[in-house]
């Protein structure tokens, strides 16, 4: 009887950062997460974290004026950055907030 070998499939972690090219993908992104979590503050950290790696969190400590090390440290969800922080980050990634009546 032959022996039957089945193919093994490697996989790599899905990477949210890889797939938000525009600024229209990353805003869609972040309202997604905003909606999904209910304004959760960790997630919202998160989801700027990924969009600020799809641009390149070099650039982006640039543009914004905070230090590299500050900045992932601000967008991992673990910490609560100054709001002024956010601002200068969002800036940074071409984004804007957008206030709406409930």
């Amino acid at each position: 009887m032959a022996e039957i070998r089945k193919a093994k499939t490697k996989t790599t972690p899905y990477d949210v950062a890889e797939h938000l090219r525009t600024p229209e993908e990353r805003a869609g992104y972040l309202q997604a997460i905003i909606e999904e979590f209910e304004g959760d503050p960790k997630y919202i950290m998160e989801a700027l974290g990924d969009i600020a790696r799809s641009e390149g969190m070099t650039h982006v400590a640039r543009a914004s004026g905070v230090s590299r090390e500050s900045l992932y440290k601000s967008l991992s969800g673990t910490r609560n950055p100054e709001f002024s922080t956010i601002l200068k980050v969002m800036a940074a990634l071409g984004l804007q907030f957008h206030v709406t009546a409930r």
